[in-house]
């Protein structure tokens, strides 16, 4: 089968189970997004020279394919999807970011007022998917707004991923140089 089906010509796309909507439906403005992170989540990674932040976003990447498939499915489909034993976003997922923002808390990293992105490759990337992280928030709490979205559970993932991100980052920029 051919990656080019032509199903999307019409302005239209597919969620789980079949479900035809419009490619600007803010269900999918929300996965999109969503997507659009974890690729943002991998340029940091394949630029990243630390393993104490790389190894967790290849976490966080894995997870984010559990909340895109959630945001892929229809409320109206939700329970089926559980049935045919896919997972959703629960709180066990944000409370392993925050046990990351609490250790890296814990390590007293320096800064000052607000960050200005770009001291290196490896904090810029995070940064910028901290912001796509941001935008994926808003497209999510505006989903959740038209009623469209059960499990408030994501919103605070990913509010809690974007602190994270922010962390990140500021800790690479306390790095020694070289390290």
């Amino acid at each position: 089968m051919s990656i080019a089906t032509r199903t999307g010509d019409s302005g239209q796309t597919g969620l789980m189970y079949n479900r035809r909507v419009s490619k600007c439906h803010p269900r999918v403005e929300a996965y999109g997004c969503v997507d659009e992170l974890n690729t943002a989540l991998g340029l940091a990674r394949a630029s990243g020279r630390h393993a104490f932040v790389t190894e967790k976003l290849l976490t966080i990447q894995r997870d984010l394919v559990t909340l895109m498939g959630e945001l892929a499915t229809g409320v109206e489909d939700l329970p089926r999807y559980v049935k045919d034993g896919f997972t959703l976003v629960t709180p066990e997922l944000t409370v392993k970011l925050d046990t990351w923002v609490a250790e890296i808390e814990a390590q007293k990293i320096t800064y000052h007022g607000w960050a200005t992105p770009g001291d290196s490759l490896a904090s810029a990337t995070l940064d910028v998917a901290r912001t796509v992280c941001r935008r994926s928030e808003r497209r999510v709490c505006a989903l959740q707004e038209a009623g469209q979205l059960e499990n408030a559970e994501i919103i605070i993932y990913l509010n809690r991923l974007a602190d994270l991100l922010w962390l990140f980052a500021r800790w690479v920029e306390n790095q020694p140089a070289g390290g």
